[in-house]
């Protein structure tokens, strides 16, 4: 094993801020990103990217709490800004500046909501990061691990619709050898996933097909090997729908981050 690997697989739990750590990044994990079994797996991939470059950036701990997203799409204002005030001391206590997150509708409430309450911070998706370090040539992505892969992107609404995100996640597969093909409803035409809102705790309308199902049909025809997706939302119902169709075996769901970790063998 090389020293370099085994940085990573001795670092992979990130140094945490009440530590008396001051980096220059707040890795925002998130619920999915904490509690989720499958969604664990693109934290741990990041966190070995970031690693792997040695960006100095530390997470909350314990004391990460909800960003407040879920309460405020399904009606109690009161939670959310209870949610948002607490979290702003928090990160104000620690001189909290630039955070990233896999999460678009943390990514949306921290950069479009907060500031509302005096949380004012550089808020940055990993899939921006990726591809700044890229063009920065920091991030050099060799190998042909996916080189006769298909991929077919599914854009995240909170990334895309609500902050007008299409560019950097498409940069980052474009630098990764393989093939890639279009949904024929992408970008800002692009079908949600069915999650969003508060979604993924509802139960779908009787008589209507439901979101997800419809979504997975879109990136079938496509003729795809992997669905790439950028969101933790997006990657349960993705991965909801492959197994729908029984395609789970065939066609896997990556999130982009995987997609780095595997082709640099971290």
């Amino acid at each position: 094993m090389s020293e370099n690997k085994r940085k990573i697989e001795v670092s992979v739990m990130a140094d945490v801020f009440a530590r008396g750590e001051k980096p220059e990044y707040l890795l925002w994990v998130g619920s999915a990103g904490a509690f989720d079994d499958r969604y664990k797996k693109v934290t741990r991939a990041f966190v070995k990217i970031l690693t792997h470059l040695d960006i100095n950036f530390a997470v909350l701990g314990v004391e990460e709490t909800s960003s407040g997203d879920i309460a405020r799409r399904t009606g109690n204002e009161m939670l959310f800004q209870m949610q948002a005030m607490m979290n702003i001391e928090t990160m104000n206590s620690y001189e909290v500046k630039k955070i990233i997150t896999c999460d678009p509708h943390a990514f949306n409430t921290f950069k479009n909501e907060y500031p509302d309450y005096d949380g004012k911070y550089e808020v940055i998706h990993h899939t921006q990061f990726l591809q700044k370090l890229i063009a920065e040539g920091k991030l050099k992505i060799e190998g042909d691990l996916f080189k006769d892969k298909t991929l077919t992107y599914h854009d995240p609404c909170y990334l895309g619709r609500a902050n007008g995100e299409y560019n950097a996640p498409r940069e980052v597969l474009d630098a990764i050898p393989s093939r890639k093909i279009e949904m024929k409803r992408n970008k800002s035409n692009a079908l949600c996933c069915g999650a969003g809102g508060g979604q993924m705790f509802k139960e779908a309308e009787k008589g209507n097909k439901e979101v997800f199902i419809e979504r997975i049909e879109d990136a079938l025809e496509t003729g795809a090997n992997i669905v790439v997706t950028a969101c933790p939302y997006c990657m349960v119902m993705m991965t909801d729908g492959l197994k729908y169709k029984n395609k789970e075996e065939e066609i896997k769901n990556y999130d982009i981050a995987e997609l780095i970790e595997k082709i640099l063998e971290l």
